[in-house]
């Protein structure tokens, strides 16, 4: 299951909502990642962002549960005009509310993205040996994200390869790429012996550094020039 509510309205319509937390990243003396607040947005909108999409929906408002204090709020709504930007999405309405009575030691924020659902994805495949498996971007937690920000997939790739027909596209998230596999086909049961990996299947991808896309061959030439160098390819033991 992906980590998204649907709430079906009139007719073939329904709203996606998705959601992503951060905590203890920030610029306050205790946390323990310090970055700035526009990137812990930016990154924190990026996951909740990516599973609305990957639900097969396009998002029309962001809500933010800012609890870093009142000074770093236009820097968090820049982080998500960011990923807007990156998206070409420019009608998506933000809102939000901060704690501003108590002080915490430590940032937090927390994020939802609303979706309108859309029906020209793919959002489930039944499983055969035919699928190929990938991995655009790498995975990524911490420090690393920053440290190596040419390896995180571009949220503009993710976009275009969402849009790819008979393509279905996962983001992965802190359990790794042989958990979020298992949960795109949960009849299945994969082991870390069934696969042939070019990245670490087992690491977290922090704020989703990576995604899974998952095709028919004669996709794959299609998936790989859009991903570029990010394209790491799985096989999968028959």
């Amino acid at each position: 299951m992906r980590d998204i509510i649907t709430v079906p309205l009139n007719g073939m319509d329904s709203l996606i909502i998705a959601c992503d937390n951060s905590g203890a990243i920030g610029m306050k003396e205790k946390d323990l990642v310090y970055v700035p607040y526009e990137t812990v947005a930016y990154y924190s909108f990026r996951v909740a962002v990516m599973e609305c999409i990957s639900a097969g929906a396009e998002p029309i408002s962001v809500v933010l549960h800012n609890f870093c204090g009142n000074e770093p709020w236009d820097e968090l709504v820049s982080g998500i005009q960011k990923g807007l930007h990156d998206l070409n999405l420019s009608d998506v309405l933000i809102t939000g509310s901060t704690e501003s009575n108590f002080s915490l030691m430590q940032s937090a924020l927390g994020l939802v993205v609303i979706g309108k659902k859309l029906t020209a994805q793919t959002l489930e495949m039944a499983y055969s040996n035919q699928l190929r498996f990938a991995v655009v971007g790498m995975p990524l937690v911490g420090e690393e994200v920053i440290e190596q920000n040419d390896q995180v997939a571009p949220l503009s790739v993710f976009q275009k390869i969402s849009r790819i027909h008979d393509v279905m596209v996962w983001p992965v998230g802190s359990k790794g790429i042989l958990y979020e596999i298992n949960q795109m086909f949960p009849n299945l049961e994969f082991s870390q012996e069934m696969i042939i990996p070019n990245v670490d299947i087992l690491k977290s991808a922090g704020p989703a550094t990576c995604f899974l896309a998952v095709y028919d061959l004669g996709q794959e030439e299609t998936v790989m020039k859009t991903a570029g160098r990010f394209f790491n390819l799985l096989e999968i033991k028959k």
